[in-house]
């Protein structure tokens, strides 16, 4: 027994090692599909609210499920097919421009970066860096070069094809959760208990409910954004006025800071030489300081009125942690992870406690 014992109590732990280690790369190896299932589940609460409130209209289940998604997807495929040709013929334009700059000589990046350096730092032989740089330049293997934009091009092109391949799959689920929304809620609380599925239906429904509103919500402040973005910014003659205000919707997508990111992005571009100026960037300036204010303090309380507050340190700390794990995608949905969290603390926790 005492030979047994030590070998029985490490074959077991050997056996919850491997256990461990095969879980953890199980769901490495399943992260994409995770990732996939997470963000449609994501999308379909956030469409939740509109099916519901055209069931409270009359419209029977799959009629309002129908309707959200051919809503959806004609609003999507309206903005592509409007905005798509636009940006692709700013940017062909933008190209040409900063072309005709550098060839016309109004325009010449290297010798301004030369100047500044020498005046900046007169005790700099900057010269000689320049010097050492160009030889840097011509040292080197145009061939390797060459073969590795190939294999980079040729791995973007594979990236554009899985990322097209993933919304796909991810429009997929995102019907078949908003399909099936009740009937997978009526699933999850069958397996509580009895004496405590009423508390735990009302949170989830709170839960489900301001992760939906936080979705619609968001996605209203970035449209909002974007359409008056592309209003004033065609107003002043802004240089690609379409670019920019699709880089105002998106950046609003980002909560907290993603408005000034944007805002900041813009006004920079209009700064540039020969493509805006002071003049513009100074109104552009002034116009997205007026409109953050308002964003703030008028627009965002009375949309996101209905999902639930969370403070701003909260935001910023679930926004780093969740662009940390996920990326962009992790970011958005930090927030309304942390709203949850917030529910559970404020309803569960504090009670718990307050009772002991």
């Amino acid at each position: 027994m005492k030979v047994h014992n030590p070998f029985r109590t490490a074959f077991v732990a050997t056996l919850g090692v491997g256990l461990g280690l095969l879980l953890i790369s199980s769901f490495e190896n399943l992260s994409t599909i995770l990732l996939y299932v997470g963000t449609a589940l994501f999308l379909s609460l956030g469409l939740d609210p509109i099916v519901g409130w055209l069931e409270r209209r009359g419209l029977p289940r799959w009629a309002a499920v129908l309707a959200t998604i051919l809503g959806v997807l004609a609003a999507f495929t309206g903005i592509i097919l409007m905005i798509v040709p636009i940006i692709v013929g700013q940017i062909t334009q933008l190209v040409g421009t900063v072309q005709r700059l550098i060839e016309s000589g109004l325009w010449t990046p290297v010798e301004d970066l030369r100047n500044w350096m020498k005046e900046t730092f007169p005790l700099l032989l900057v010269d000689d860096v320049f010097a050492y740089v160009q030889e840097w330049f011509q040292s080197l293997d145009l061939g390797a070069i060459g073969s590795s934009i190939g294999e980079s091009i040729i791995i973007i092109g594979a990236g554009v094809a899985a990322g097209l391949a993933g919304a796909f799959i991810v429009l997929i689920l995102t019907i078949y959760f908003t399909a099936s929304t009740p009937n997978l809620k009526k699933a999850v609380y069958q397996i509580v208990p009895a004496s405590r599925r009423e508390r735990f239906i009302d949170l989830s429904e709170q839960i489900t409910d301001s992760v939906g509103y936080y979705v619609i919500g968001q996605v209203s402040l970035g449209v909002i954004n974007g359409v008056l973005s592309a209003v004033f910014l065609n107003i002043i003659q802004a240089p690609f006025a379409a670019v920019l205000a699709v880089i105002a919707f998106f950046f609003s997508l980002i909560p907290l800071v993603g408005t000034l990111t944007g805002s900041t992005i813009i006004v920079l571009t209009c700064l540039v030489p020969g493509l805006g100026g002071p003049q513009t960037a100074l109104i552009a300036a002034i116009y997205y300081l007026i409109y953050m204010q308002i964003e703030a303090y008028v627009i965002a309380p009375r949309i996101m009125g209905r999902a639930v507050s969370v403070p701003g340190a909260v935001v910023v700390i679930a926004a780093l942690a969740g662009g940390a794990l996920l990326g962009l995608l992790g970011a958005l949905v930090a927030i309304p992870v942390a709203a949850s969290i917030l529910i559970i603390y404020r309803q569960v926790l504090i009670p718990r406690m307050n009772e002991r």
